[in-house]
């Protein structure tokens, strides 16, 4: 387990004053507070800036290559593959204006959009990958709310339905007898 033995606090401050990501930041502040407080383990320090002990180990024995490397090459998290980019405002806009817009303008045969054909759409229109809970979020950004299906007999009396629902209207409040002994 690394213990930031070749680094040292100072070392770690100087860098901290160089750097310009907040997870750079939070990374170096939790290498600080080990080094400076004696009784703090490297899970502790960890936990107070919301990571795990694992993540301390990784990254304190990173930061013991700061004596022998740039800062730059050390402190900021490689990047990951597959990380698909982010829609541009422009294409923001009219993924908003495509989704207040039947499915059927857009070439999509569905009747009303839902979260898998919205990140379909994304995914063939502008070639961004999202989850689906970012999808729904950004439909729910997009001012569209979901709705789950009422099912209805197609062969139900129409008059019959709507005397059933005039009986669950809100009326004054009625006081009857307890009938429970």
């Amino acid at each position: 387990m690394a213990n930031l033995e070749n680094v040292s606090a100072d070392d770690l401050r100087e860098t901290l004053s160089k750097v310009d990501d907040g997870d750079a930041v939070k990374r170096l502040m939790a290498a600080i507070t080990f080094k400076e407080i004696d009784e703090l383990s490297q899970k502790g320090a960890a936990e107070l800036y919301g990571f795990s002990s694992s993540w301390a180990s990784k990254w304190f024995q990173r930061l013991e290559r700061l004596d022998e490397e740039p800062f730059e090459e050390v402190v900021y998290g490689e990047p990951r593959d597959g990380k698909s980019p982010e829609l541009t405002e422009q294409e923001h806009e009219q993924f908003i204006e495509a989704l207040h817009n039947p499915p059927e303008e857009s070439g999509i045969d569905a009747p009303a959009w839902s979260v898998p054909l919205a990140r379909y759409y994304l995914r063939e229109e502008f070639n961004v990958e999202y989850c689906e809970r970012h999808v729904r979020r950004l439909m729910s950004e997009a001012g569209l709310s979901w709705k789950t299906a009422r099912p209805e007999y197609y062969k139900s009396d129409e008059r019959a339905q709507e005397a059933w629902q005039e009986g669950f209207k809100k009326s004054a409040t009625i006081w009857t007898t307890n009938t429970q002994s």
